[in-house]
């Protein structure tokens, strides 16, 4: 009896002492839905279910989207009596196990939200000192995402904290996409490729173009800050491993061309496309662009490479992403409270990508120019690129030969 204890005790231990994420999840970025942007802690079951027939009627299932994530205030404000997490019983009175079945018959993805400290963001029960156990839950409630923020963490070390939760969820055996969102602070990139599946670069987005927005010990970033807030991080992305700009705000509140820079750029860098708006009421115009297949194939392209800056001159932003079979992604942004009328001359550019060694030679080759956003052809690259664009608009094109 006591070799068969010794035995088992071992396995336990050599189990935990190799412990690794999930592979072959999240290979290209996730795509999906998130409730805090729009409804913080106020959600409920009709909410998530109402969202889950929104993906089936408007499209976005068929898009590429399949991750429902309830984020922070889920959860009773206590735990029970033997420290097991609970569904809030008035938001949620069947419980997270129905509306998990809900979301996977209709052929999505269930995720929830909870974190490394004593309590949530929100006040809620934390994580902390109950790894394991809520991880059992997780599994228990068939959950296929979880994110897990860093708030009230005093003196937690974030590799260790993190890689904790990566662990209990391997002991648990089910597969979930392990999302890491310590805001950035502790460079994430540098360590979680074999924790994680995505890690936030950066504080909280907000619904604007390029703003700063203080709340006094930390700030809501916008667009284009949380943009240009990481250089030499795209190194670090690929399948399975992406850097995560935040939950989109697409549809909420930005101009229409606004959004579809916003999308393009997310698009761009290879980050989870996760929404953040309310489906329910959303315009024809955000649909169009939250549904656009071609170019969401850039951000699912296989290769994972994450885009890169080539120039940004006269407020004009042009970023590079190498794409599968040799083709290209270039997304010209308009950064100016004008139209910019667009001249470009493809032999006065050397464009290349050293990282991974990609290089596109429009001297020796001729390239085909698509449209991703109007779906038109924009002629070849013997001719240069010539159009306008609007205010803070984007023009997103794809070559190939």
């Amino acid at each position: 009896m006591k070799k068969s204890i010794l035995i088992l005790s071992f396995l336990i231990a050599s189990n935990l002492l190799f412990a690794q994420k999930f592979e072959n999840l999240a290979l290209t970025p996730p795509m999906g839905w998130n409730s805090w942007n729009t409804f913080g802690t106020a959600i409920n079951e009709q909410l998530i279910k109402d969202i889950a027939d929104a993906f089936v009627k408007y499209g976005l299932k068929e898009a590429g989207y399949e991750y429902i994530v309830l984020d922070d205030g889920w959860m009773a404000k206590e735990r029970d009596k033997n420290g097991n997490l609970l569904a809030d019983p008035i938001k949620f009175p069947n419980g997270m196990k129905a509306l998990a079945d809900y979301i996977h018959q209709r052929g999505l993805k269930f995720g929830l939200y909870n974190c490394a400290g004593s309590s949530t963001c929100g006040g809620y029960p934390g994580s902390r000192g109950h790894e394991y156990q809520d991880a059992l839950s997780y599994a228990s409630w068939d959950v296929d995402f979880l994110k897990y923020d860093w708030c009230n963490t005093t003196k937690l070390n974030a590799e260790g904290a993190y890689t904790t939760m990566r662990d209990a969820l391997k002991n648990a055996g089910r597969p979930i996409v392990f999302s890491i969102c310590e805001w950035g602070d502790n460079e994430p990139w540098k360590w979680a490729k074999d924790v994680g599946h995505l890690w936030r670069v950066s504080g909280d987005i907000i619904n604007c173009w390029d703003c700063e927005i203080g709340h006094g010990s930390w700030s809501s970033w916008g667009v284009w800050k949380i943009i240009n807030m990481r250089s030499n991080i795209r190194k670090y992305a690929g399948p399975g491993h992406w850097n995560d700009l935040d939950m989109m705000e697409v549809g909420n509140g930005m101009t229409a061309n606004e959004d579809r820079s916003h999308f393009a750029m997310w698009c761009m860098l290879a980050s989870p496309l996760i929404m953040g708006n309310d489906l329910r009421s959303t315009s024809i115009e955000t649909f169009k662009t939250l549904t656009n297949k071609e170019v969401i194939s850039v951000n699912q392209d296989k290769l994972g490479i994450q885009g890169f800056r080539l120039s940004n001159i006269d407020n004009l932003e042009i970023w590079i992403k190498p794409l599968s079979n040799d083709e290209w992604a270039i997304s010209f942004v308009n950064m100016k409270n004008e139209p910019h009328k667009l001249n470009f001359n493809w032999n006065d550019y050397e464009i290349g990508d050293d990282l991974n060694n990609f290089r596109m030679d429009t001297k020796k080759e001729t390239y085909k120019i698509k449209d991703l956003f109007n779906h038109t052809n924009l002629g070849t690259t013997k001719n240069p690129l010539q159009t306008t664009i609007g205010i803070h608009d984007v023009l997103m094109i794809k070559l190939c030969k």
